[in-house]
């Protein structure tokens, strides 16, 4: 029996981790044992626990708890909590998802006392080490012995950093493998969909109609923290949607709550709170924001996993940052990046509102990503 450490702390990442958790389960309950580390990374419950419920993960095994500080806080923390897990469970390895904190912790620590670490998400790249995912992504990606990429530009990424293509077991960090095996939110989005159909009236509760509103979500720091990228951002929605006469729903993650009342400039918070079309609800659980994606009329965020939804649901998408780790979206023309531009917000809204017929082909597998590497973790780390 394999045991692999799983270490999880934001929203991407438990959604991520019920499909390898739903893998284990159903198929290599066998050969897998799973230990599942909750960092506490997000530790509001709309953001946490209600994902564990409704999506069927298991309850974790240990939870840090080490909540919202500065990113050198709270990566310390991670990185010393999670070290003592090790120790303690001395996994066959460790599986990180993404780019987050969490992630970065959890390569650190693994690296140090030579616990193999699985990246699930590996070799996708923004090309702006401004971001802290960034250096999160690339850090984990060079810690790693196996490496499974979402998509062949991930893939080819990590093949321009110098991973071998071709390497022979035995895999280390120093003779690591590389996969390109599809997406594990795919994997969720197919499993969950009608499901979510069945178990959500958020459409209902916030009186929304199919086609004919917008969905945006807005978290990232540099968009939350800046007064002026702020107000661009919140004053082009609520243009598209009085110009236009649409609603537009807004799930709120906790620190655009706190953005809203301290850093929204008051003219336009002013008019957003005017207008009766303005939906600001509490933070979507999975489930209801696959509703909400599969009912829009088109999506506008700056979240990474939200560009993907979107796109799963074949709706256009409206990214407000200058670049994306996601090209493939942008690429095939069902998604644009505008920044914080108001102007290109409202422009991006209006070609996408007048264009028919979009292609959304198919990047992101077939929906058995997790099956995948299930496989792979027993045929690397079983006992010969």
């Amino acid at each position: 029996m394999i045991k692999i450490l799983t270490v999880i702390g934001a929203r991407p990442q438990f959604i991520k981790a019920a499909a390898l958790s739903r893998a284990i389960r159903n198929k290599f309950s066998e050969k897998i044992k799973e230990v599942i580390v909750h960092t506490g990374q997000h530790y509001d419950d709309n953001m946490s626990r209600v994902f564990f419920d409704e999506m069927e993960i298991p309850k974790e095994d240990y939870n840090l708890r080490v909540g919202s500080s500065s990113h050198g806080k709270q990566t310390a923390a991670m990185i010393s909590g999670i070290e003592e897990l090790l120790l303690k469970e001395k996994p066959d390895c460790m599986v990180l998802y993404g780019d987050t904190n969490s992630t970065l912790a959890g390569a650190v620590a693994a690296s140090k006392i030579h616990v193999p670490v699985v990246h699930i998400e590996a070799g996708l790249r923004s090309f702006n080490k401004s971001m802290p995912e960034e250096i999160n992504r690339i850090v984990c990606d060079h810690c790693s012995t196996l490496l499974f990429s979402p998509t062949k530009k991930g893939y080819t990424n990590l093949l321009r950093e110098g991973f071998p293509e071709f390497n022979q077991r035995p895999f280390t960090p120093d003779n690591p493998k590389i996969y390109h095996c599809g997406d594990i939110m795919y994997d969720n989005a197919l499993y969950f969909s009608q499901l979510a159909e069945k178990k959500s009236d958020i459409l209902t509760k916030y009186n929304l109609s199919t086609g004919a509103f917008v969905l945006a979500t807005i978290h990232r720091d540099n968009n939350t923290d800046d007064p002026e990228r702020f107000a661009s951002i919140f004053s082009a929605l609520n243009k598209i949607s009085t110009e236009n006469k649409l609603k537009i729903a807004l799930p709120i993650h906790p620190r655009t709550s706190k953005a809203l009342q301290n850093n929204l400039r008051k003219d336009v918070y002013d008019a957003m709170k005017a207008n009766p079309n303005f939906v600001l609800m509490p933070p979507a659980s999975f489930l209801e924001m696959i509703v909400l994606e599969k009912n829009c009329m088109l999506v506008c965020t700056d979240s990474g996993g939200v560009q993907k939804e979107a796109f799963f649901f074949k709706k256009p998408c409206i990214i407000f940052r200058p670049e994306t780790e996601w090209v493939e979206l942008v690429e095939s023309g069902t998604a644009v990046l505008t920044d914080a531009d108001e102007k290109k917000i409202i422009y991006a809204f209006s070609q996408f509102r007048n264009k028919k017929n979009m292609v959304f082909p198919p990047v992101f597998g077939n929906g058995r990503a997790a099956e995948f590497i299930c496989e792979e973790i027993v045929k690397n780390f079983s006992p010969t």
